[in-house]
């Protein structure tokens, strides 16, 4: 948001501060979980036009594309300034995985961050190259658990669900969404298949290095 009020400052000489960018933002986060909550998703140039009309309800239709780029840019920069803690054993796993035929893709809720900034973060860590496609639920506008986001990776790969197994930690957006769509899955969590009661995955795993064994155990069964 400091970059948004330097941006806007220098761009279009409007003046605003922390307190009403905050306000706008947190406005803008409202309107995000009541689009995520039917399991739809937008682009992320419409968050920064959500965060915008959150200062003056005109504002977005007044900012160049220019400007409206900068903006987006300033938005979607944090994660690759601060980035999150990869699974050492990811990209080894991964590598087995595809010396033993399987094709991989990958499909994400994104949050605040966009696809774009995603495929930067996973190129920096070595991961990218590992997806024979990649699905953002920004660039496609549906989310995990509705059946369509796995239905359009399983398209862009001309896979079966019944051929597929997705990986995931979260029992709802993971689990039950695959089961959903027709898929297997296999939860990366601490607990115990048995733990997990009747809405269990097929598969449990501590950490994605334990990966290729359940896959193949899940092939041969």
């Amino acid at each position: 948001m400091a970059d948004f009020e330097s941006i806007l400052a220098g761009s279009l000489g409007l003046k605003t501060g922390p307190t009403a960018l905050d306000r706008a933002y947190d406005a803008s986060a409202s309107w995000l979980s009541k689009v995520w909550s039917r399991n739809r998703d937008v682009p992320v140039t419409e968050h920064v036009r959500a965060i915008l009309a959150g200062l003056d309800k005109g504002l977005p239709d007044r900012v160049p594309p220019d400007v409206m780029t900068s903006l987006v840019e300033a938005y979607a920069r944090p994660l690759l300034l601060v980035p999150p803690a990869v699974d050492e054993g990811a990209l080894g796993a991964f590598e087995r995985l595809r010396a033993g035929g399987i094709t991989l893709a990958l499909l994400s809720n994104t949050m605040r961050t966009p696809g774009a900034t995603l495929r930067q973060l996973l190129a920096r860590f070595g991961l990218l190259d590992s997806f024979a496609h990649l699905t953002f639920s920004d660039e496609v506008g549906v989310r995990k658990p509705d059946p369509e986001i796995f239905a359009l990776t399983l398209r862009a790969l001309g896979v079966p669900p019944g051929e597929a197994v997705h990986v995931g930690d979260d029992a709802v957006l993971d689990v039950h969404g695959a089961r959903a769509a027709g898929l297997r899955s296999v939860q990366v969590t601490s607990a115990s298949l048995k733990a997990l009661g009747a809405q269990r995955p097929d598969a449990v795993v501590p950490n994605l290095a334990a990966l290729p064994e359940a896959v193949a155990a899940l092939e041969a069964s």
